[in-house]
């Protein structure tokens, strides 16, 4: 369509009738009559452009409103069982259980739900199309899912870069990420080759180099030490690097002092974290509680008999003992022990 001339739209404005002049021509004598339609051509192109600026005036401040709501992201509540652990989950089983788990379980029953929604993204195909992919907040996920009810979400499509770095700020945000589950979502993002190092990945994520060593170190820990602990999320960062280094001097018997921890803890009687950490790095510092001399009934040798920590000690010279008499040192030992 041509656009119309100023001359034109002057005309037009002249010829169009305003609502203003119907009301001054039914208002009753006496009364103040409203302002009337202005009779010449540039009065009504004035007025008519007034009404236009008006107009424009109010539909940027709707665009202006419009556009703060543009990246916003609504919450739905969603069904928990569409909904399954990242590609980078990141929290131990352990995380699910205990004080802090119940706790949270029984603040999101008392509110009738999680008030603090979680975030997923669509998955567009495999095994699990048309489901979602949780990018933060796997215990909300986890607790929503064992009271049955639905699980208040903020679902976007984001790729796996973006996911796991929205997944790292939340939860070091919510500080309640321990240094292995840390660690193993660092692993699980550089073995899969998210990111090209470890110093990249610092760096994308905002995280002190130092920081994601030695959660990586706790992570990269071998099964039977990690096993060793009464769980590997009391395992301290500052504890990585000497873990690591103890492993690396002499594997044999960390080995051995993990495999004797395990059955402590399988029998029941398991040592505290800190007690783990000091006798698989060789830092432990056992005080001697009791010991004893045994003096032989012929001669001048003597044994002592001593209990440091967990071990009962016998110290003795080597020539003290014929061959004969330490082959029955270890029969009447195989018959005493249980």
């Amino acid at each position: 369509m041509k656009k119309l001339s100023l001359k034109d739209r002057a005309m037009a404005a002249m010829l169009v009738r305003d609502p203003a002049e119907s009301a001054n021509a039914q208002q009753p004598a006496g009364d103040k009559p409203v302002a009337s339609k202005p009779k010449t051509g540039p009065g009504a192109l004035m007025a008519h452009l007034a009404r236009d600026s008006d107009a424009l005036r109010e539909n940027e401040q709707l665009r202006s409103e419009l556009s703060a709501w543009a990246e916003a992201v609504p919450a739905r509540k969603l069904d928990p069982t569409s909904i399954v652990p990242s590609s980078w989950a990141n929290r131990h089983q352990d995380s699910y259980g205990g004080a802090d788990f119940v706790a949270l379980k029984e603040e999101i029953q008392a509110a009738g739900g999680n008030i603090q929604p979680i975030k997923v993204r669509p998955i567009p195909t495999g095994a699990n199309e048309g489901k979602f992919e949780v990018v933060f907040g796997h215990r909300r996920h986890r607790a929503c899912m064992e009271l049955g009810i639905p699980v208040l979400s903020l679902v976007e499509s984001i790729d796996d870069r973006s996911l796991f770095i929205e997944m790292d700020r939340e939860n070091r945000q919510r500080a309640d990420l321990r240094p292995y589950e840390q660690g193993q979502m660092y692993r699980r993002a550089l073995e899969s080759g998210l990111f090209s190092s470890m110093r990249k990945m610092a760096e994308e994520i905002g995280v002190p180099m130092s920081q994601v060593s030695k959660a990586h170190q706790i992570a990269a820990l071998p099964t039977h030490v990690l096993e060793a602990f009464p769980s590997p999320l009391d395992i301290q960062f500052r504890w990585g690097q000497v873990l690591a280094d103890a492993v690396k001097a002499n594997p044999d018997r960390v080995a051995k002092v993990a495999n004797e921890l395990v059955t402590r803890k399988g029998s029941g009687k398991p040592t505290t974290a800190i007690e783990a950490f000091e006798m698989l790095s060789g830092t432990a510092k056992h005080e001697e509680s009791h010991s004893e001399v045994v003096r032989a009934l012929r001669g001048s040798s003597s044994a002592k008999i001593s209990r440091r920590g967990h071990k009962l000690i016998i110290e003795m010279d080597v020539e003290a003992l014929p061959g004969s008499s330490l082959d029955r040192l270890k029969s009447e030992l195989a018959k005493l022990m249980k």
